[in-house]
């Protein structure tokens, strides 16, 4: 029988663990958000994130900007939260209006308060295995699997999606967990086969439902990261993965929802990012 895997209850678990060691700190984190723009979705994200932020007791440091906001404009202000030793975690919201360059942005911030961990410092630590600040979505999808698979020593993982941003980190992640890791990508040929090879199998390509149930191998446990709108009756839309849930689900073993998977992990990890930076600044 399919176990759904609950990320929405992880979470929360996650969440409470956070804000009980922040209770006993003796100096408060906090955490600032850039946002450039009127986004609709990102205002929703931030406002999200500057609500469970002040929720697991550390401080929320909001900085909206106008769409036409000067490149060098931003650029200071993320050197003035660098310097800020009230801040101990930047992140600038994504995507950034078209006329900023988002890389020299993240390049502008100081690695370890980079609590989105895409910094090429972040990055280039965890591909060497050293500590470092990772990438909240992959964060929270390798520990959404050791709750379900403690130990994932040996099995086989394959990660639809080569994105600095989920794909190459979670398969740095999985290989430091002794998986064997094979990175899948749109010119990657008969995808469908490699896929059931897979006893982890992650779809991280931003496609509706390009997963079918019979690219799942038996068993498996599959990890959505997929978040894609798409029409439904009467006007309305509804959210989907990357998989095709329900035929997907027929034949794993384990599966994230979509919505209530990993979605609600990547704010979880955002903050145990903030602490974990906050502990870190504070002993160095």
């Amino acid at each position: 029988m399919t176990t759904i895997i609950d990320g929405k209850a992880f979470a929360a678990g996650l969440l409470d663990s956070i804000a009980a060691e922040v209770a006993t700190l003796p100096f408060t984190p906090g955490l600032a958000v850039v946002l450039v723009g009127d986004d609709p979705a990102s205002k929703v994200y931030v406002a999200n994130k500057a609500r469970q932020t002040v929720a697991a007791g550390m401080r929320s440091f909001e900085h909206r900007l106008p769409a036409d906001t000067a490149q060098e404009d931003l650029v200071a202000l993320v050197r003035r939260l660098n310097a800020d030793p009230a801040v101990h975690g930047i992140l600038v919201q994504l995507p950034l209006p078209g006329h900023l360059d988002a890389e020299a942005v993240i390049a502008a911030i100081d690695p370890d308060k980079d609590v989105d961990g895409l910094t090429v410092t972040n990055a280039g630590r965890l591909a060497a295995g050293l500590a470092g600040l990772v990438p909240c979505t992959p964060l929270g999808c390798l520990l959404l699997l050791r709750d379900c698979v403690p130990d994932l020593a040996g099995l086989h993982a394959v990660v639809i999606g080569r994105s600095n941003l989920v794909g190459k980190p979670i398969g740095q992640l999985l290989l430091q967990q002794n998986c064997t890791v094979t990175i899948a990508h749109s010119r990657t040929r008969d995808l469908p086969a490699l896929c059931r090879t897979a006893d982890i199998l992650v779809a991280a390509v931003g496609r509706p439902e390009m997963v079918k149930g019979d690219w799942v191998k038996p068993g498996a446990v599959v990890i959505d990261v997929g978040i894609n709108r798409v029409p439904a009756a009467a006007g309305k839309t509804r959210l989907v993965g990357d998989v095709a849930f329900a035929a997907a689900a027929a034949v794993a073993g384990r599966i994230t929802p979509v919505p209530g998977g990993v979605g609600p992990m990547t704010i979880a990890c955002l903050l145990r990012n903030t602490l974990t930076a906050a502990k870190n600044i504070q002993h160095r």
